[in-house]
């Protein structure tokens, strides 16, 4: 109890009340949207509507009109939290294939993976908070570039077909994606001191983190488990 105090006061007296208000805000709406994603990934495994080209196609949709509706002074009428969870709701459908096919290699993989999302998601998001201002801003430019080097290896290895290099991409994507929330985290507290209020953009910025940093996962402990099964059956 003393620990959780102390750092509860560490907190208080690192972030001032209103970027600790908006804080709230954006973590309140993440939350939100992973109950939907999660909702989403429920529809499709129950084979109540089939996640695929359509769902993906809403998410970009939705993910326009919060763009094209931006409101810098963080006042919401509850549409855009409605386009939020919307897109959220269309992520998790867009993901329940690939949840549908680890769930039949083994089903506590897709639990081990929200576990592991969830720890990692809450320890770089407090180390990105109680750090010193603007520490992590300095990781754009080095993420941006390798996410480039990435993109490249994709395109090159639908070529050579090699499975290490697609392994090496899959850890290497988890960790920018986890740099990714201590940049972003930093980013959106320096938006609100410049002024940028809007708490729903800034909530689907980590959303998407959080969404990839699930999907990385999700495929590396589907892969360790199918390579364990093929060396037990080699014995």
């Amino acid at each position: 109890m003393e620990t959780l105090q102390n750092f509860t006061n560490m907190m208080n007296n690192k972030l001032d009340q209103p970027i600790r208000g908006h804080l709230k805000n954006v973590y309140a709406s993440i939350a939100s949207a992973t109950f939907a994603a999660a909702a989403g990934s429920f529809i499709h495994c129950n084979g109540y509507f089939e996640g695929g080209l359509l769902s993906a196609l809403g998410s970009i949709i939705l993910m326009c009109m919060l763009a094209f509706s931006r409101n810098p002074d963080g006042k919401d009428d509850g549409t855009r939290f409605m386009y939020l969870n919307g897109f959220a709701f269309c992520t998790g459908l867009s993901t329940g294939p690939l949840i549908d096919l680890v769930w039949d290699i083994e089903p506590s993989i897709v639990v081990s993976a929200l576990m592991y999302t969830c720890v990692i998601f809450t320890c770089f998001s407090l180390s990105a908070i109680i750090a010193p201002e603007g520490k992590y801003l300095m990781l754009g430019a080095p993420l941006m570039s390798t996410l480039s080097a990435m993109l490249l290896a994709s395109l090159l290895n639908i070529f050579i077909r090699s499975h290490t290099i697609a392994y090496m991409q899959l850890i290497l994507g988890l960790l920018v994606m986890s740099a990714f929330i201590l940049y972003d985290t930093h980013l959106i507290m320096e938006k609100f001191r410049m002024g940028d209020k809007d708490y729903i953009w800034h909530a689907l910025t980590l959303f998407m983190d959080l969404a990839s940093i699930f999907k990385h996962i999700l495929i590396l402990l589907a892969d360790k488990e199918q390579g364990s099964r093929k060396k037990d059956n080699r014995r």
